[in-house]
């Protein structure tokens, strides 16, 4: 059994626990600059976190970014990030229930679309994100990244 809810200031060290098990991205270090980041994630009106939690652990997490639109009658986007699930509580239904979770959200705000986008080679990913309604395809992503320094 799990419970799914909004992330809050106290599930910082539990999210870092989880990212650390994760392959998809280092995480922010130290810790004093993953806390001013939370701080702003959860300050801004613009960005909300679900957890989903087994046992008081958190073991999966979504990320949901809105952002405002003069285009599609004035309907915001939204955009997922930060999906992952801990491999040892996966094929559970937590990665489901809480993008299932960030979808209905951005339906409440009024969000036209949900965008998401995955770097992950690895089917069962791309899979996971289709049975949920994601439709591959639809638009063609492009990404620029930071040059190195």
């Amino acid at each position: 059994m799990f419970n799914v809810r909004l992330a809050v200031q106290s599930d910082l060290s539990g999210l870092l626990d989880l990212f650390q098990a994760s392959e998809v991205s280092p995480f922010v270090q130290p810790v004093e600059r993953a806390e001013q980041v939370w701080e702003q994630t959860l300050k801004s009106e613009s960005s909300v976190v679900f957890i989903a939690e087994v046992e008081e652990i958190i073991a999966s997490t979504c990320m949901l970014i809105t952002a405002p639109n003069l285009l599609r009658q004035g309907r915001s986007h939204g955009f997922l990030e930060n999906v992952m699930t801990h491999p040892n509580y996966r094929g559970r239904g937590l990665g489901k229930a809480v993008v299932s979770e960030a979808i209905n959200h951005a339906w409440a705000a009024g969000c036209h679309h949900v965008l998401m986008q995955s770097g992950r080679p690895d089917p069962r990913v791309h899979r996971f994100y289709e049975q949920i309604g994601f439709k591959p395809g639809l638009r063609v992503g492009y990404a620029v990244t930071r040059p190195s320094e």
